[in-house]
């Protein structure tokens, strides 16, 4: 291995710097001036540079950017005893691996040497962040299944639905269904147009569907074609086709019947050449028992469909995806794509994104930015993957516990006992002891399901939790939902949503 550089114009620094690594078994090299290193690297060069901001002559940041012109790879750390902001913004915009204000604790400026050492020793990516993205990606077999079905209707112009949780990626399908379709690469190359009509002002929705005449309303300047006009002789994406107001589902049942329409204040029947691509994270045919949406228009969209899974249900796609949103950022920032340790991989895998696979993305575009290293570790990861420590929420719970005890037992009143869950046994037992018990409840649940044959145990059971965690949720917070979600660590509009989905209030 080549040896560490350390330019620094402090003598202590080097010698304090030196001393430490070498008792790490590395091989040092340090040098005063960084005219001194442009010298060296005629000849040689190091594993990883070290090296001071402010030196007479030559700054840090001008050899950082002489370096990494002639060696991009190379990982730059950059110390200073002046913590700026321009300073940092500087080493960071030319490519320094981390940044180290001094003073320093010097076991974690070791450990930061180490890491990028292991970075320089790493394989060169090898054409990941220019390679041409793939359309989608999934190995995992409802995800197989998915395709499988694209390819089946690449020859069709049927209407499809598309249900999935938020973020799972209904969009990249209905594009993927166009662009194989007759009406997409395959044919005249018809345009695809989206509307999502839960976006969108109900006075507004129906304009911006059919269009309309001068004069049809108050504002209405001039004549506007509607989506249905936009989309002709291609494909017409209704997101949240879930939340389109009642009247308008009736209009739009008249389209896809008889595929005529009227523009708002006209009266001059329009012909739609369009095929109709619906998606939903909602469920249709709740929404129809409860006479949010209708029936006809729900058998008119449900031909064919097609249900994405959520991002929790495919796990073995996350490393491929992971990667492939690194790289894809990468290419947006202009930067080197960062790679991704198994480790910090296996976090991601455990995680359960409730935003699903846009989730994802947010995360690697956050680590493209904001991960200090060329390689993401699992502590490089944002907060919401970082585990909780038990020990401290242990204790933080039993000092909750005594303080709301305190005044209770000062005054002389009775301090209800919290209801126990004894285990399997019937022996008193701690934290740790209950966890197990519930979850070898929930393991033998679900072996019983799955031997009967059940074929919707996952639905099932995740059902019943869900509806539990809710339920004592709303029961602490006495009914109120925004506190509720907050303690779960979910949104709102999630906890609306599974209220209504699992019946929870009836």
């Amino acid at each position: 291995m080549k040896p560490i550089w350390i330019v620094d114009d402090d003598q202590s620094i080097r010698f304090v710097l030196e001393k430490a690594l070498m008792r790490e078994q590395f091989a040092v090299r340090s040098f005063a001036h960084a005219r001194d290193v442009l010298a060296a690297l005629e000849t040689d060069e190091p594993q990883v540079l070290v090296s001071d901001i402010r030196m007479p002559g030559l700054s840090g940041i001008d050899l950082l950017t002489r370096v990494k012109a002639r060696l991009p790879g190379l990982p730059v750390i950059i110390m200073t005893a002046y913590s700026d902001l321009d300073s940092a913004v500087s080493a960071f915009q030319g490519g320094a691996f981390e940044y180290l204000p001094k003073p320093f604790d010097l076991p974690k400026a070791v450990e930061l040497i180490r890491r990028a050492v292991e970075e320089s020793l790493r394989e060169e990516v090898s054409d990941t962040a220019s390679a041409p993205a793939p359309e989608m990606l999934g190995q995992a077999p409802a995800m197989q299944d998915v395709f499988r079905a694209i390819g089946r209707l690449s020859q069709s112009n049927v209407t499809v639905l598309i249900t999935g949780e938020s973020g799972t990626g209904k969009e990249l399908v209905a594009h993927a269904l166009h662009r194989h379709s007759p009406r997409g690469d395959q044919g005249n190359k018809g345009p695809f147009v989206a509307i999502n009509t839960a976006a969108i002002p109900k006075d507004l929705l129906e304009s911006e569907l059919f269009g309309h005449e001068r004069g049809a309303f108050t504002g209405a300047q001039t004549m506007r074609r509607g989506r249905f006009e936009q989309a002709d002789g291609g494909t017409l994406f209704l997101d949240e086709i879930g939340d389109m107001p009642f009247d308008l589902q009736t209009r739009l049942l008249r389209v896809l019947s008889d595929g005529q329409f009227y523009r708002v204040g006209g009266h001059q029947p329009l012909k739609a050449n369009v095929r109709v691509i619906a998606a939903t994270h909602q469920n249709l045919e709740q929404r129809v028992k409860e006479g949010a949406f209708r029936e006809d228009l729900y058998h008119r969209l449900n031909v064919i469909r097609l249900r994405l899974p959520a991002l929790r249900e495919r796990r073995e796609d996350i490393p491929m995806l992971t990667r492939l949103f690194l790289a894809k950022s990468a290419r947006e920032l202009g930067v080197d794509a960062k790679r991704i340790t198994d480790a910090a991989l296996q976090r991601l895998q455990a995680f359960d994104f409730p935003g699903n696979v846009r989730q994802l993305e947010n995360i690697c575009h956050w680590l493209t930015v904001m991960a200090p290293a060329q390689v993401v570790e699992p502590k490089d990861l944002p907060p919401e993957l970082q585990p909780a420590d038990p020990a401290i929420a242990l204790a933080a719970s039993t000092a909750d516990g005594d303080a709301a005890r305190a005044p209770a037992a000062a005054a002389g009143a009775a301090v209800p006992a919290e209801p126990a869950l004894p285990p399997p046994g019937g022996n008193g037992a701690g934290p740790a002891a209950l966890e197990g018990a519930w979850l070898g409840d929930l393991e033998r649940e679900a072996r019983r399901r799955l031997h009967s044959g059940e074929t919707d145990v996952w639905e099932a059971l995740t059902r019943q939790f869900e509806g539990r965690l809710i339920h004592a949720a709303l029961e602490i917070t006495h009914g109120r939902r925004i506190e509720a979600a907050q303690r779960l660590g979910i949104g709102r509009n999630t906890i609306t949503r599974k209220i209504q989905e699992l019946d929870l209030d009836k």
